[in-house]
Protein backbone atom coordinates (compact mmCIF):
# COMPACT_ATOMS: atom_id res chain seq x y z
CA UNK A 1 0.00 0.00 0.00
CA UNK A 2 1.51 3.20 -1.02
CA UNK A 3 1.82 5.45 2.43
CA UNK A 4 0.71 9.20 2.90
CA UNK A 5 3.99 10.15 2.64
CA UNK A 6 4.73 8.78 -1.24
CA UNK A 7 1.22 9.85 -2.21
CA UNK A 8 2.37 13.52 -0.66
CA UNK A 9 5.49 13.51 -2.79
CA UNK A 10 4.09 12.25 -6.02
CA UNK A 11 1.19 15.21 -5.69
CA UNK A 12 1.43 17.46 -9.12
CA UNK A 13 1.70 20.65 -7.39
CA UNK A 14 0.70 24.59 -8.68
CA UNK A 15 3.01 27.17 -7.56
CA UNK A 16 1.84 29.17 -4.56
CA UNK A 17 1.23 32.00 -6.77
CA UNK A 18 -1.39 30.16 -8.89
CA UNK A 19 -3.31 29.16 -5.94
CA UNK A 20 -2.90 32.55 -4.07
CA UNK A 21 -4.89 33.95 -7.64
CA UNK A 22 -7.51 31.49 -7.46
CA UNK A 23 -8.51 33.09 -3.78
CA UNK A 24 -8.03 36.56 -5.78
CA UNK A 25 -4.57 37.80 -4.22
CA UNK A 26 -1.67 39.33 -6.37
CA UNK A 27 1.63 38.74 -6.32
CA UNK A 28 2.40 41.51 -3.77
CA UNK A 29 -0.53 40.16 -1.19
CA UNK A 30 1.83 37.17 -0.51
CA UNK A 31 5.21 36.26 0.78
CA UNK A 32 7.10 33.24 -1.03
CA UNK A 33 8.22 30.64 1.59
CA UNK A 34 9.44 28.73 -1.51
CA UNK A 35 7.48 27.34 -4.55
CA UNK A 36 4.41 25.59 -2.63
CA UNK A 37 3.92 28.03 0.64
CA UNK A 38 3.42 31.34 1.58
CA UNK A 39 1.63 33.70 3.82
CA UNK A 40 -0.98 36.12 2.90
CA UNK A 41 0.37 39.62 3.71
CA UNK A 42 -1.14 41.76 6.61
CA UNK A 43 -1.81 44.56 4.07
CA UNK A 44 -3.45 42.27 1.96
CA UNK A 45 -5.43 40.75 4.66
CA UNK A 46 -6.85 44.44 5.89
CA UNK A 47 -8.29 45.05 2.39
CA UNK A 48 -10.38 41.99 2.48
CA UNK A 49 -14.21 42.84 1.92
CA UNK A 50 -16.32 42.88 5.42
CA UNK A 51 -19.35 42.69 3.34
CA UNK A 52 -18.38 39.15 1.95
CA UNK A 53 -19.06 35.96 4.03
CA UNK A 54 -18.90 32.88 2.73
CA UNK A 55 -20.72 30.24 4.56
CA UNK A 56 -18.68 28.41 7.47
CA UNK A 57 -19.03 24.54 8.14
CA UNK A 58 -17.50 22.83 11.28
CA UNK A 59 -16.00 19.65 10.88
CA UNK A 60 -15.66 17.57 14.29
CA UNK A 61 -15.83 14.25 15.74
CA UNK A 62 -16.41 11.41 18.07
CA UNK A 63 -13.91 10.77 20.87
CA UNK A 64 -10.85 9.76 19.25
CA UNK A 65 -9.58 6.44 19.82
CA UNK A 66 -6.53 3.68 18.89
CA UNK A 67 -8.97 2.81 15.54
CA UNK A 68 -8.70 6.28 14.19
CA UNK A 69 -11.72 8.94 13.02
CA UNK A 70 -10.06 10.86 10.17
CA UNK A 71 -11.10 14.18 11.12
CA UNK A 72 -8.77 15.87 9.63
CA UNK A 73 -8.46 13.70 6.38
CA UNK A 74 -12.50 14.61 6.23
CA UNK A 75 -12.62 17.88 6.50
CA UNK A 76 -9.44 18.17 3.45
CA UNK A 77 -11.67 15.85 1.73
CA UNK A 78 -14.97 17.66 1.96
CA UNK A 79 -13.27 21.05 0.94
CA UNK A 80 -11.90 18.84 -2.25
CA UNK A 81 -15.92 17.46 -2.88
CA UNK A 82 -17.13 21.02 -2.35
CA UNK A 83 -14.87 22.74 -4.60
CA UNK A 84 -15.27 19.39 -7.17
CA UNK A 85 -19.37 20.45 -7.14
CA UNK A 86 -18.78 24.26 -7.65
CA UNK A 87 -17.96 25.63 -4.84
CA UNK A 88 -15.34 27.67 -4.23
CA UNK A 89 -13.77 26.57 -0.94
CA UNK A 90 -10.82 27.66 1.22
CA UNK A 91 -9.86 24.55 3.99
CA UNK A 92 -9.42 26.21 7.43
CA UNK A 93 -6.72 23.89 10.14
CA UNK A 94 -4.30 24.29 12.51
CA UNK A 95 -0.49 23.96 12.13
CA UNK A 96 1.24 20.93 13.50
CA UNK A 97 3.10 20.13 16.86
CA UNK A 98 6.86 18.44 17.01
CA UNK A 99 5.70 16.79 20.32
CA UNK A 100 2.93 14.37 18.62
CA UNK A 101 4.94 14.06 15.79
CA UNK A 102 7.90 12.94 17.14
CA UNK A 103 5.31 10.97 19.81
CA UNK A 104 2.65 9.01 19.00
CA UNK A 105 0.02 11.05 17.18
CA UNK A 106 1.05 11.16 13.34
CA UNK A 107 0.66 13.87 11.15
CA UNK A 108 -2.02 16.63 11.07
CA UNK A 109 -1.84 17.18 7.27
CA UNK A 110 -4.70 14.28 6.73
CA UNK A 111 -4.09 10.74 4.88
CA UNK A 112 -4.50 8.95 2.04
CA UNK A 113 -5.80 11.01 -1.31
CA UNK A 114 -7.04 13.82 1.27
CA UNK A 115 -4.20 15.49 2.19
CA UNK A 116 -2.74 19.31 2.46
CA UNK A 117 0.90 19.60 0.61
CA UNK A 118 3.61 19.83 1.62
CA UNK A 119 2.96 17.02 3.95
CA UNK A 120 6.47 16.83 5.04
CA UNK A 121 7.40 20.57 5.83
CA UNK A 122 3.59 20.91 7.44
CA UNK A 123 4.07 18.34 10.17
CA UNK A 124 8.34 19.88 10.98
CA UNK A 125 9.39 23.11 10.85
CA UNK A 126 6.82 24.87 8.05
CA UNK A 127 7.18 28.40 8.27
CA UNK A 128 8.57 28.99 11.81
CA UNK A 129 5.47 30.37 13.18
CA UNK A 130 5.99 28.09 16.60
CA UNK A 131 9.57 29.03 16.83
CA UNK A 132 8.41 32.33 16.65
CA UNK A 133 5.86 31.98 19.20
CA UNK A 134 8.09 29.73 21.50
CA UNK A 135 10.63 32.56 21.35
CA UNK A 136 8.02 35.14 22.02
CA UNK A 137 7.00 33.32 25.37
CA UNK A 138 10.02 32.67 26.76
CA UNK A 139 11.50 35.84 26.30
CA UNK A 140 8.76 36.97 29.15
CA UNK A 141 10.19 34.53 30.91
CA UNK A 142 13.56 35.80 30.91
CA UNK A 143 12.04 39.07 30.95
CA UNK A 144 10.36 37.92 34.57
CA UNK A 145 13.73 36.39 36.19
CA UNK A 146 15.66 39.63 35.09
CA UNK A 147 13.60 42.17 36.30
CA UNK A 148 13.48 39.89 39.63
CA UNK A 149 17.33 39.79 39.40
CA UNK A 150 17.56 43.58 39.10
CA UNK A 151 16.08 44.87 41.87
CA UNK A 152 12.54 43.65 41.21
CA UNK A 153 10.92 47.36 40.99
CA UNK A 154 8.11 46.08 40.15
CA UNK A 155 8.04 43.99 43.96
CA UNK A 156 7.10 40.55 42.30
CA UNK A 157 6.60 37.92 45.05
CA UNK A 158 8.70 35.14 43.13
CA UNK A 159 6.42 32.45 45.33
CA UNK A 160 3.42 33.88 42.91
CA UNK A 161 4.72 34.03 39.26
CA UNK A 162 2.10 31.98 37.26
CA UNK A 163 3.94 32.05 33.77
CA UNK A 164 5.77 29.11 33.28
CA UNK A 165 8.55 28.41 30.04
CA UNK A 166 7.42 25.74 27.02
CA UNK A 167 9.05 24.14 24.20
CA UNK A 168 7.59 22.28 20.81
CA UNK A 169 8.17 18.84 22.30
CA UNK A 170 7.28 16.37 24.76
CA UNK A 171 9.74 15.99 27.14
CA UNK A 172 8.10 14.93 30.93
CA UNK A 173 11.26 15.68 32.86
CA UNK A 174 10.70 19.67 32.30
CA UNK A 175 6.70 20.06 34.09
CA UNK A 176 8.16 21.06 37.24
CA UNK A 177 11.68 22.29 38.09
CA UNK A 178 13.37 24.73 39.96
CA UNK A 179 15.89 27.58 37.93
CA UNK A 180 18.40 29.89 39.39
CA UNK A 181 20.23 27.50 41.08
CA UNK A 182 24.08 27.81 41.51
CA UNK A 183 24.85 31.11 43.19
CA UNK A 184 24.05 35.13 43.00
CA UNK A 185 25.01 35.63 39.19
CA UNK A 186 22.55 33.30 38.07
CA UNK A 187 19.32 35.06 39.72
CA UNK A 188 16.95 34.14 42.52
CA UNK A 189 15.77 30.43 42.94
CA UNK A 190 12.62 29.26 42.22
CA UNK A 191 9.92 26.62 41.13
CA UNK A 192 8.25 26.63 37.94
CA UNK A 193 8.08 24.36 34.63
CA UNK A 194 7.51 23.84 31.41
CA UNK A 195 4.78 23.65 29.37
CA UNK A 196 3.94 22.71 25.46
CA UNK A 197 4.10 25.47 23.17
CA UNK A 198 1.06 24.68 21.78
CA UNK A 199 -0.32 25.38 25.85
CA UNK A 200 1.07 28.96 26.12
CA UNK A 201 -1.16 31.56 26.11
CA UNK A 202 0.62 33.40 23.56
CA UNK A 203 -0.15 30.80 21.23
CA UNK A 204 -3.84 31.47 22.31
CA UNK A 205 -2.87 34.94 21.69
CA UNK A 206 -2.05 34.48 18.05
CA UNK A 207 -4.76 32.20 17.21
CA UNK A 208 -7.68 34.83 18.79
CA UNK A 209 -5.92 37.90 17.28
CA UNK A 210 -7.15 40.03 14.65
CA UNK A 211 -4.43 42.08 14.01
CA UNK A 212 -0.78 43.65 14.92
CA UNK A 213 -2.39 46.73 17.18
CA UNK A 214 -4.42 43.45 18.90
CA UNK A 215 -2.16 41.19 18.92
CA UNK A 216 0.20 43.70 20.57
CA UNK A 217 -2.61 44.80 23.37
CA UNK A 218 -3.46 41.08 24.29
CA UNK A 219 0.17 40.56 24.93
CA UNK A 220 0.08 42.92 27.13
CA UNK A 221 -2.76 42.05 29.11
CA UNK A 222 -0.67 38.64 30.06
CA UNK A 223 -0.93 38.25 33.56
CA UNK A 224 2.54 36.90 34.93
CA UNK A 225 2.12 37.09 38.48
CA UNK A 226 1.20 38.84 41.86
CA UNK A 227 3.12 41.45 44.35
CA UNK A 228 3.44 40.51 47.80
CA UNK A 229 -0.09 42.56 47.92
CA UNK A 230 -1.55 40.42 45.68
CA UNK A 231 -1.39 42.94 42.78
CA UNK A 232 -1.23 41.63 39.48
CA UNK A 233 1.78 42.04 36.97
CA UNK A 234 1.16 42.25 33.63
CA UNK A 235 3.63 41.88 30.24
CA UNK A 236 2.95 45.37 30.05
CA UNK A 237 4.68 46.21 33.25
CA UNK A 238 7.51 44.76 31.96
CA UNK A 239 7.66 46.49 28.98
CA UNK A 240 7.51 42.93 27.17
CA UNK A 241 4.77 43.17 24.90
CA UNK A 242 6.62 45.21 22.07
CA UNK A 243 9.27 43.35 21.37
CA UNK A 244 7.12 39.93 21.65
CA UNK A 245 5.07 41.44 18.95
CA UNK A 246 8.18 42.28 16.85
CA UNK A 247 9.04 38.35 17.00
CA UNK A 248 5.49 37.06 16.17
CA UNK A 249 5.04 39.83 13.59
CA UNK A 250 5.46 37.52 10.63
CA UNK A 251 4.01 34.20 12.57
CA UNK A 252 0.88 36.39 13.11
CA UNK A 253 0.20 35.84 9.01
CA UNK A 254 -1.76 32.91 8.20
CA UNK A 255 0.14 30.08 5.83
CA UNK A 256 -1.56 29.45 2.32
CA UNK A 257 -0.66 25.91 0.87
CA UNK A 258 -2.88 23.36 -1.10
CA UNK A 259 -4.23 20.17 -1.07
CA UNK A 260 -3.63 16.89 -3.44
CA UNK A 261 -6.48 18.26 -5.48
CA UNK A 262 -4.80 22.00 -5.92
CA UNK A 263 -7.09 23.71 -3.90
CA UNK A 264 -6.26 26.59 -1.05
CA UNK A 265 -5.97 25.77 2.08
CA UNK A 266 -5.16 28.40 5.29
CA UNK A 267 -3.13 26.60 7.88
CA UNK A 268 -2.16 28.64 10.71
CA UNK A 269 -1.80 28.11 14.83
CA UNK A 270 -2.52 24.97 16.72
CA UNK A 271 -3.26 24.73 20.27
CA UNK A 272 -4.85 21.11 21.17
CA UNK A 273 -8.00 21.26 21.90
CA UNK A 274 -7.43 18.64 24.92
CA UNK A 275 -5.36 21.32 26.88
CA UNK A 276 -5.81 24.77 24.95
CA UNK A 277 -9.17 25.82 22.62
CA UNK A 278 -7.76 24.09 19.70
CA UNK A 279 -8.68 25.93 16.79
CA UNK A 280 -7.19 27.28 13.90
CA UNK A 281 -6.59 31.36 13.64
CA UNK A 282 -9.45 33.89 14.01
CA UNK A 283 -7.78 35.71 11.30
CA UNK A 284 -7.69 32.64 8.87
CA UNK A 285 -10.98 31.54 9.78
CA UNK A 286 -12.41 35.55 9.35
CA UNK A 287 -10.29 35.81 6.19
CA UNK A 288 -11.39 32.32 4.36
CA UNK A 289 -14.81 33.80 4.21
CA UNK A 290 -13.71 37.17 2.31
CA UNK A 291 -12.04 34.62 -0.13
CA UNK A 292 -14.28 31.58 -0.62
CA UNK A 293 -17.99 30.89 -0.84
CA UNK A 294 -17.77 27.54 1.31
CA UNK A 295 -14.82 27.44 4.50
CA UNK A 296 -14.04 24.06 5.80
CA UNK A 297 -12.44 24.23 9.08
CA UNK A 298 -11.89 21.83 12.08
CA UNK A 299 -11.71 21.60 15.95
CA UNK A 300 -9.63 19.43 17.98
CA UNK A 301 -9.40 16.05 19.09
CA UNK A 302 -13.67 15.09 20.06
CA UNK A 303 -16.95 17.31 19.26
CA UNK A 304 -16.87 17.53 23.85
CA UNK A 305 -13.30 19.52 23.78
CA UNK A 306 -12.91 20.64 20.23
CA UNK A 307 -16.39 21.72 19.22
CA UNK A 308 -17.41 23.11 22.65
CA UNK A 309 -14.74 25.48 22.41
CA UNK A 310 -14.25 26.28 18.93
CA UNK A 311 -18.53 27.44 19.35
CA UNK A 312 -18.16 29.02 23.23
CA UNK A 313 -14.66 30.32 22.57
CA UNK A 314 -13.57 31.34 19.45
CA UNK A 315 -16.84 31.79 17.81
CA UNK A 316 -17.73 34.14 20.70
CA UNK A 317 -14.13 36.01 20.44
CA UNK A 318 -14.38 36.07 16.33
CA UNK A 319 -17.84 36.74 16.10
CA UNK A 320 -17.97 33.57 14.09
CA UNK A 321 -21.45 31.79 13.21
CA UNK A 322 -20.88 28.27 11.91
CA UNK A 323 -24.09 27.21 9.16
CA UNK A 324 -23.98 23.70 9.57
CA UNK A 325 -21.63 20.96 11.31
CA UNK A 326 -19.98 17.37 10.32
CA UNK A 327 -19.56 15.27 12.52
CA UNK A 328 -17.03 12.68 11.83
CA UNK A 329 -17.25 8.48 12.64
CA UNK A 330 -15.83 5.55 11.77
CA UNK A 331 -16.77 2.07 12.16
CA UNK A 332 -14.02 1.00 13.76
CA UNK A 333 -14.24 3.63 16.86
CA UNK A 334 -17.13 2.76 17.12
CA UNK A 335 -16.74 -0.88 17.70
CA UNK A 336 -14.13 0.27 20.48
CA UNK A 337 -16.75 2.55 21.73
CA UNK A 338 -19.00 -0.93 22.06
CA UNK A 339 -15.90 -2.54 23.92
CA UNK A 340 -14.40 -4.13 21.00
CA UNK A 341 -10.51 -4.30 21.30
CA UNK A 342 -8.04 -3.03 18.78
CA UNK A 343 -6.72 -6.56 18.25
CA UNK A 344 -10.21 -7.45 17.32
CA UNK A 345 -11.72 -4.64 15.28
CA UNK A 346 -11.44 -6.65 11.60
CA UNK A 347 -14.20 -9.26 12.96
CA UNK A 348 -17.72 -8.15 11.64
CA UNK A 349 -19.90 -6.98 14.98
CA UNK A 350 -23.05 -4.90 14.27
CA UNK A 351 -24.00 -5.47 17.90
CA UNK A 352 -20.37 -4.08 19.36
CA UNK A 353 -21.55 -0.30 16.47
CA UNK A 354 -24.77 -0.07 17.91
CA UNK A 355 -23.45 0.26 21.30
CA UNK A 356 -20.22 2.19 20.08
CA UNK A 357 -23.45 4.59 18.32
CA UNK A 358 -24.29 5.90 22.35
CA UNK A 359 -20.95 7.87 22.20
CA UNK A 360 -22.55 9.22 18.49
CA UNK A 361 -25.24 9.99 19.90
CA UNK A 362 -24.50 11.85 23.14
CA UNK A 363 -22.54 14.29 20.63
CA UNK A 364 -24.92 14.55 18.15
CA UNK A 365 -27.16 16.29 21.13
CA UNK A 366 -24.71 18.07 22.52
CA UNK A 367 -24.09 19.85 18.89
CA UNK A 368 -27.78 20.61 18.55
CA UNK A 369 -27.71 22.25 21.51
CA UNK A 370 -26.43 25.00 20.14
CA UNK A 371 -29.04 25.44 17.39
CA UNK A 372 -26.89 23.73 14.38
CA UNK A 373 -27.77 21.25 11.81
CA UNK A 374 -25.45 17.90 11.69
CA UNK A 375 -24.79 15.43 9.29
CA UNK A 376 -22.68 12.42 10.27
CA UNK A 377 -19.50 11.66 7.87
CA UNK A 378 -18.67 7.54 7.60
CA UNK A 379 -15.50 7.96 6.92
CA UNK A 380 -14.90 4.70 5.07
CA UNK A 381 -12.31 1.84 6.08
CA UNK A 382 -11.48 -1.29 3.88
CA UNK A 383 -13.22 -3.93 5.86
CA UNK A 384 -16.37 -2.28 7.17
CA UNK A 385 -18.79 -4.72 6.54
CA UNK A 386 -22.41 -3.54 4.80
CA UNK A 387 -24.27 -4.89 8.34
CA UNK A 388 -21.94 -2.43 9.93
CA UNK A 389 -22.63 0.43 7.98
CA UNK A 390 -26.54 -0.31 8.12
CA UNK A 391 -26.59 -0.09 12.22
CA UNK A 392 -24.93 3.00 12.34
CA UNK A 393 -27.32 4.77 9.45
CA UNK A 394 -30.58 2.92 11.04
CA UNK A 395 -29.22 4.49 14.54
CA UNK A 396 -28.83 8.16 12.78
CA UNK A 397 -31.91 7.65 10.49
CA UNK A 398 -33.49 7.18 14.34
CA UNK A 399 -31.96 10.68 15.24
CA UNK A 400 -32.81 12.29 12.23
CA UNK A 401 -29.34 13.05 11.26
CA UNK A 402 -28.05 11.51 7.25
CA UNK A 403 -25.04 9.55 7.76
CA UNK A 404 -23.13 9.77 4.28
CA UNK A 405 -20.60 7.31 3.30
CA UNK A 406 -17.38 9.14 2.57
CA UNK A 407 -14.61 7.75 0.82
CA UNK A 408 -12.26 10.71 0.39
CA UNK A 409 -9.50 8.88 1.43
CA UNK A 410 -9.00 5.87 -1.40
CA UNK A 411 -11.13 8.20 -3.82
CA UNK A 412 -10.37 12.31 -3.13
CA UNK A 413 -12.49 14.66 -3.40
CA UNK A 414 -14.69 12.47 -5.19
CA UNK A 415 -14.88 10.10 -2.87
CA UNK A 416 -16.89 13.03 -0.71
CA UNK A 417 -19.02 14.34 -3.03
CA UNK A 418 -22.29 13.27 -2.05
CA UNK A 419 -21.18 14.84 1.75
CA UNK A 420 -20.11 17.95 0.12
CA UNK A 421 -24.30 17.96 -1.14
CA UNK A 422 -25.83 17.15 2.04
CA UNK A 423 -23.68 19.82 3.82
CA UNK A 424 -24.08 21.90 1.27
CA UNK A 425 -28.54 21.49 1.50
CA UNK A 426 -27.89 22.03 5.63
CA UNK A 427 -26.15 25.40 5.09
CA UNK A 428 -28.31 26.45 2.72
CA UNK A 429 -31.52 25.38 4.32
CA UNK A 430 -31.20 28.11 6.87
CA UNK A 431 -32.45 25.83 10.11
CA UNK A 432 -28.49 27.27 11.86
CA UNK A 433 -29.65 28.85 14.84
CA UNK A 434 -26.14 29.43 16.35
CA UNK A 435 -26.00 30.41 19.98
CA UNK A 436 -23.14 29.81 22.89
CA UNK A 437 -24.12 27.52 25.49
CA UNK A 438 -24.02 29.90 28.27
CA UNK A 439 -23.96 33.67 28.42
CA UNK A 440 -20.70 35.82 29.09
CA UNK A 441 -22.47 37.43 32.42
CA UNK A 442 -22.57 33.79 33.90
CA UNK A 443 -20.16 33.22 36.95
CA UNK A 444 -16.90 31.60 35.98
CA UNK A 445 -17.80 28.74 38.29
CA UNK A 446 -21.05 28.46 37.37
CA UNK A 447 -19.68 27.94 33.50
CA UNK A 448 -17.05 25.30 34.70
CA UNK A 449 -20.54 23.82 36.24
CA UNK A 450 -22.34 24.32 32.99
CA UNK A 451 -20.09 22.68 30.23
CA UNK A 452 -19.83 19.73 33.05
CA UNK A 453 -23.24 19.07 33.47
CA UNK A 454 -24.47 19.65 29.75
CA UNK A 455 -21.48 18.46 27.82
CA UNK A 456 -19.80 15.76 29.89
CA UNK A 457 -23.32 14.97 31.18
CA UNK A 458 -21.04 14.94 34.70
CA UNK A 459 -22.95 14.64 38.19
CA UNK A 460 -20.75 16.85 40.07
CA UNK A 461 -18.21 19.22 40.16
CA UNK A 462 -15.37 19.01 42.33
CA UNK A 463 -13.40 21.81 43.04
CA UNK A 464 -9.94 21.67 44.75
CA UNK A 465 -9.15 23.90 47.64
CA UNK A 466 -8.50 27.44 47.12
CA UNK A 467 -10.57 27.46 43.22
CA UNK A 468 -13.47 28.94 43.56
CA UNK A 469 -11.84 32.07 45.72
CA UNK A 470 -9.39 32.47 42.91
CA UNK A 471 -11.82 32.52 40.32
CA UNK A 472 -13.99 35.11 42.34
CA UNK A 473 -11.28 37.43 42.78
CA UNK A 474 -11.00 37.11 39.00
CA UNK A 475 -14.81 37.89 38.78
CA UNK A 476 -13.53 41.10 41.37
CA UNK A 477 -10.75 41.94 39.31
CA UNK A 478 -12.75 42.01 35.90
CA UNK A 479 -12.37 38.42 34.03
CA UNK A 480 -15.32 37.21 35.00
CA UNK A 481 -17.03 38.11 31.36
CA UNK A 482 -14.33 35.47 30.03
CA UNK A 483 -15.59 31.80 28.55
CA UNK A 484 -13.59 28.98 30.27
CA UNK A 485 -11.56 26.56 28.37
CA UNK A 486 -11.75 23.09 30.22
CA UNK A 487 -8.78 20.95 29.83
CA UNK A 488 -8.89 17.37 30.70
CA UNK A 489 -8.28 13.80 28.52
CA UNK A 490 -9.90 13.69 25.11
CA UNK A 491 -10.49 10.02 25.06
CA UNK A 492 -14.01 10.33 27.29
CA UNK A 493 -17.13 12.04 28.36
CA UNK A 494 -15.00 11.47 32.09
CA UNK A 495 -11.85 12.29 33.42
CA UNK A 496 -11.13 8.47 33.32
CA UNK A 497 -9.23 7.64 29.48
CA UNK A 498 -10.67 4.46 29.61
CA UNK A 499 -14.33 5.01 30.07
CA UNK A 500 -15.87 4.96 25.89
CA UNK A 501 -19.39 5.26 25.12
CA UNK A 502 -21.32 7.58 26.58
CA UNK A 503 -21.54 7.36 30.74
CA UNK A 504 -22.81 10.14 32.83
CA UNK A 505 -23.60 10.56 36.49
CA UNK A 506 -19.46 10.85 36.88
CA UNK A 507 -17.42 13.62 38.75
CA UNK A 508 -15.16 15.97 37.29
CA UNK A 509 -12.37 16.86 39.52
CA UNK A 510 -10.86 20.58 38.94
CA UNK A 511 -7.18 20.83 39.98
CA UNK A 512 -5.94 23.90 38.87
CA UNK A 513 -7.28 27.25 36.89
CA UNK A 514 -5.56 29.30 34.76
CA UNK A 515 -6.01 33.38 33.71
CA UNK A 516 -5.45 33.48 30.34
CA UNK A 517 -5.56 37.16 29.98
CA UNK A 518 -4.62 38.27 27.10
CA UNK A 519 -6.20 35.58 24.86
CA UNK A 520 -9.57 36.65 26.69
CA UNK A 521 -10.23 33.48 28.67
CA UNK A 522 -10.16 30.93 31.90
CA UNK A 523 -8.51 27.40 31.97
CA UNK A 524 -10.17 25.00 34.27
CA UNK A 525 -7.31 21.65 34.33
CA UNK A 526 -8.92 18.34 34.89
CA UNK A 527 -8.58 15.16 36.53
CA UNK A 528 -4.51 14.11 35.25
CA UNK A 529 -4.42 15.96 31.88
CA UNK A 530 -0.82 17.80 31.68
CA UNK A 531 0.06 20.63 29.84
CA UNK A 532 3.22 19.24 29.14
CA UNK A 533 3.31 15.41 27.06
CA UNK A 534 5.10 12.84 27.71
CA UNK A 535 7.22 10.43 25.27
CA UNK A 536 5.13 7.27 24.69
CA UNK A 537 7.52 4.19 25.41
CA UNK A 538 8.42 3.69 21.89
CA UNK A 539 7.95 6.92 20.18
CA UNK A 540 8.22 7.57 16.29
CA UNK A 541 11.15 9.01 16.65
CA UNK A 542 12.73 5.58 16.89
CA UNK A 543 11.62 4.89 13.40
CA UNK A 544 12.16 8.52 11.53
CA UNK A 545 15.25 9.27 9.49
CA UNK A 546 16.50 10.10 6.08
CA UNK A 547 17.14 7.89 3.24
CA UNK A 548 19.73 7.50 0.74
CA UNK A 549 18.60 9.79 -1.06
CA UNK A 550 18.58 12.10 1.60
CA UNK A 551 14.48 12.02 2.17
CA UNK A 552 12.61 11.72 5.37
CA UNK A 553 11.30 8.52 6.12
CA UNK A 554 9.25 7.23 8.72
CA UNK A 555 6.96 10.46 9.42
CA UNK A 556 3.33 8.39 8.59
Amino acid sequence: MTSDIQIARAAQKLPIQDIAARLGLGARDILPHGHDKAKITHDALARLPVHKAGRLILVTAINPTPAGEGKTTTTVGLGDALNRIGKRTTICIREASLGPNFGMKGGAAGGGRAQIVPMEEMNLHFTGDFHAITSAHNLLSAMIDNHVYWGNALDLDTRRITWRRVMDMNDRALREMALGLGGIANGFPRQTGFDITVASEVMAILCLATDLADLQSRLGRIVIGYTRDRRAVTARDLKADGAMTVLLKDALQPNLVQTLENNPALVHGGPFANIAHGCNSAIATRAAPALSDYVVTEAGFGADLGAEKFLDIKCRIANLAPSAVVLVATIRALKMNGGVARADLSTRDPAAVRRGCANLGRHIENLRGYGLPVVVALNHFDGDAEAEIAVLQDYCAHHDVRAVLARHWAEGGAGAEDLAREVVALAESGKADFHTLYPSSMPLWQKIETICARIYRAAHVEAAPGIRAQLEAWEEAGHGAMPVCIAKTQYSFTTDPNQRGAPDGHTIPVREVRLNAGAGFVVAICGEIMTMPGLPRHPSAETIGLDASGQVEGLF
